[in-house]
C-alpha cells in the first residue's frame, strides 16, 4: 500500500480481512521489494521458515537475497480466518530455482497481527517447498 488513507485497520470484518489478503497476494506477486516494508510496524516480528527477523529494517535485506533465487515466482493466497487484529492465511506458490531450473511449489499457512494503524506487526509463516515438474505447474 502506498497511501495510508487507504490503509485497512482492524478490528477486521470479513471482507476486510478478504481485503488485505487480497492486497498481500498483489503486493507479493509485483515483486517489487522496496514497496513491501511500507506495510510493517518499525518494530515488526517475522517467522519465515526458519528465519527469524526483527524489525522492519531487516525485511528488505531479506527480501533482497531470498526473490533473485525464485524465478518465474506466482502466489495464490486464501484467507483461512480472522478475528479482531489478526488474520490467517493458506497459500501455495511457484517458482523455479535460479541456479537449478529445478520448479517447487511451495504450500504454507501464515498468521498475521496487526497494530492499530493497519501496519503488521507479526508475521509467522510455515511452509513446504516441494519439487515439480514444470508441467506440473498449476499456477
Amino acid at each position: 500500500m502506498s497511501d495510508i488513507s487507504e490503509r485497512i485497520t482492524p478490528p477486521f470484518t470479513e471482507a476486510s480481512a478478504r481485503q488485505m489478503v487480497q492486497n498481500a497476494e498483489d503486493i507479493w506477486n509485483r515483486r517489487v521489494a522496496e514497496v513491501v516494508p511500507d506495510d510493517y510496524t518499525k518494530d515488526t516480528k517475522w517467522r519465515y521458515k526458519d528465519a527469524f527477523l526483527e524489525g522492519r529494517a531487516a525485511i528488505l535485506p531479506f527480501i533482497r537475497e531470498r526473490w533473485p533465487i525464485q524465478e518465474e515466482y506466482r502466489l495464490k493466497k486464501e484467507m483461512w480466518a480472522f478475528a479482531g487484529d489478526r488474520i490467517s492465511v493458506r497459500f501455495i506458490s511457484e517458482w523455479r530455482h535460479r541456479d537449478s531450473d529445478q520448479w517447487y511449489r511451495t504450500f504454507g499457512n501464515e498468521h498475521w497481527e496487526f497494530a492499530e494503524d493497519g501496519l503488521q506487526s507479526l508475521l509467522d509463516i510455515s511452509a513446504n517447498d516441494i519439487e515439480i515438474a514444470e508441467s506440473d505447474r498449476t499456477l
